[in-house]
C-alpha cells in the first residue's frame, strides 16, 4: 500500500516562497499522474500541478503560471516550489496519486492516493 507524506507549508509573507515535499512509500506506477491539489475551506479541491510520474510531461494550473513548479526527485519524491505567494494561495495543500492510472488528471476523483495536507498561509 502506497503511502504519501507532505512537508513545507507554513506561514510567509505575500511575494514569499515555500517549498512543499511529498515523500512516496511504496510504488507508483510509471506515467501514472502525481499532483498537487490545495483546497479552502467550503470549496472542493482544486488541482494546482501535476506531473507523469518518471515522466517529463507535466502541467500547471493557470493561476500558478509562471510562479508555481512541479518538479521530481529520488524515489519518486515530489516537489512544489512556489513562488511569489498570494494571499489567495492560502489553503491546504495536497499531495496525489494514482494507484490506477485515470485521464482524469485534472479531478480529484482521478486520484486514489492522498496525502494528509501540509498548510499554506499567506499573509501580511
Amino acid at each position: 500500500q502506497v503511502h504519501l507524506r507532505e512537508s513545507g507549508g507554513g506561514s510567509v509573507q505575500p511575494g514569499g516562497s515555500l517549498r512543499l515535499t511529498c515523500e512516496v512509500f511504496g510504488a507508483i506506477g510509471g506515467g501514472n499522474w502525481m499532483a498537487w491539489f490545495r483546497q479552502t475551506p467550503g470549496k472542493e479541491r482544486e488541482w494546482v500541478a501535476v506531473k507523469a510520474n518518471g515522466a517529463s510531461l507535466d502541467r500547471v494550473n493557470l493561476f500558478a503560471k509562471d510562479r508555481f513548479a512541479i518538479s521530481q526527485g529520488h524515489r519518486d519524491t515530489l516537489y512544489l516550489q512556489m513562488n511569489n505567494l498570494k494571499p489567495e494561495d492560502t489553503a491546504v495543500y495536497y499531495c496525489a496519486a494514482q494507484d490506477i492510472f485515470s485521464v482524469k488528471w485534472d479531478r480529484s476523483e482521478g486520484y486514489d492516493i492522498w496525502g494528509q495536507g501540509t498548510q499554506v498561509t499567506v499573509s501580511s
